[in-house]
């Protein structure tokens, strides 16, 4: 296969409400779409939605949001180029190809120390759209057949329900989390490490995420859910590398004893830097790991660490990415679960497929899917009407889960049909719309 011709647009859209995490806000999200051809006008269509703070937060903050999101559409521009010289058989050898020279050619304009998501979050849309144009030369309309057959084996759960994670950052209200629990959810992501002072200070971090998750117990401890095995909401805490060491981390947890939530509490993601490789194996919940499990080979190494599960991001570090760190870690029988990046429905869709495959994390009785677009865009039904299977029930959430039928898995959630507004947005080329 060889592609011969590329396109990419670009929307910024805006956020709600600034976002916090990381110790840092952001008030837009830039979206790229692109289209891929072949001679035979063979085409696929991807998106991509850019997260510089989530994938490597010295850039975002060496070079700003809009510096760090322009430097992040250089490297899919320099993807597309890179990959038409290209000879390849599938999405998965040509994410192989096309990543090393992409860090090659990174080296002359981005720091020496960027990670590894960062190119991954760029290579995001070539990665769907080749994975779309794949099938297309194929002859393939579902998304199990589309998985290569050494990585099945992982996937093979058919979830009637997935329950959707809401996700709270910093300064979502106390309104506003009694709203999400009304809506019948059953585990929260509570984004921690927050960085009250501006000044970096630990002990003033440690000492808010306290206070932020006893706020949070107060207002969700009356609730119930049918979707646990405690009946109680589940938590996922999600630090962000922001915790220094075990001990202060223990500090937090100690706390979360204390108030009684400490069984509730079924992951615990990213406490430490990616470069700190201490063992978590002694910690009395399950760690996870997102942005340091870039590779395969890097989540392996998270699970000798003691790490307990692993978050995939189709929508973040590419599918192609997501089966290979699937395929590693399910065979030393570690869960993995599928976590957001406040993508628009139509990428959402990715993430939808793999996470009904997945079994479901111990303490939950259905698969999860996070999913936080409804809260932080404000042009999300429009959105939804963007979605090529729009007005489907399985994208609108009924008391807290996404509900899939005979019907989902016969469509594969639409994954295969074009949307019109992301292959125009492709066509059109450098172009900027605000919701």
């Amino acid at each position: 296969m060889k592609i011969t011709k590329t396109h990419i647009g670009l929307a910024r859209e805006s956020l709600l409400n600034p976002f916090g995490f990381k110790g840092k806000y952001i008030n837009e999200l830039w979206h790229t779409a692109v289209k891929i051809e072949d001679d035979c006008g063979i085409y696929g269509t991807g998106i991509g939605v850019q997260s510089v703070l989530w994938s490597d937060p010295e850039i975002f903050n060496r070079f700003g949001p809009c510096g760090g999101n322009a430097l992040m559409m250089t490297l899919t521009c320099k993807a597309l180029e890179i990959a038409k010289d290209l000879d390849w058989n599938t999405p998965l050898d040509l994410l192989d190809a096309v990543l090393p020279r992409l860090a090659a050619a990174a080296k002359g304009i981005c720091p020496e120390n960027m990670r590894l998501t960062f190119l991954l979050n760029a290579l995001v849309p070539l990665d769907n759209a080749a994975w779309i144009f794949y099938s297309r030369k194929k002859n393939i309309d579902s998304f199990d057949r589309l998985l290569p057959s050494s990585f099945r084996s992982a996937l093979t759960e058919k979830q009637n329900a997935l329950a959707v994670v809401p996700l709270l950052t910093y300064n979502v209200s106390r309104e506003e989390i009694h709203k999400l629990a009304r809506a019948g959810h059953s585990m929260f992501k509570i984004k921690i490490g927050s960085d009250p002072e501006k000044n970096g200070s630990c002990e003033a971090m440690l000492e808010w995420d306290k206070k932020r998750i006893s706020e949070i117990h107060e207002i969700l401890s009356d609730y119930t859910t049918p979707y646990t095995a405690t009946g109680k909401i589940a938590w996922y805490l999600d630090a962000n590398g922001r915790y220094d060491n075990k001990e202060r981390l223990m500090k937090l947890l100690d706390h979360a004893d204390r108030l009684g939530i400490l069984s509730r509490i079924l992951l615990l993601e990213e406490p430490f830097a990616e470069d700190n490789h201490v063992n978590v194996h002694d910690l009395p919940v399950r760690i996870a790991a997102d942005e340091s499990a870039h590779s395969d080979t890097d989540a392996a190494r998270r699970v000798q660490e003691g790490y307990g599960a692993i978050a995939v991001k189709a929508v973040a570090k590419t599918l192609s990415m997501s089966l290979k760190v699937i395929r590693a870690v399910c065979e030393k029988n570690i869960p993995c679960f599928c976590a957001d990046l406040t993508v628009p429905p139509v990428l959402l869709e990715w993430n939808r497929n793999l996470a009904c495959r997945l079994a479901a994390l111990p303490g939950m009785k259905c698969g999860i899917l996070e999913s936080n677009g409804a809260q932080n865009y404000g042009s999300w039904e429009a959105m939804l009407v963007r979605h090529p299977a729009a007005g489907a029930a399985w994208l609108t959430p009924a008391a807290g889960v996404f509900n899939l039928d005979e019907q989902y898995y016969k469509m594969s959630g639409g994954l295969f049909l074009d949307s019109s507004y992301y292959l125009q947005l492709a066509c059109d080329g450098f172009i900027c719309r605000s919701n």
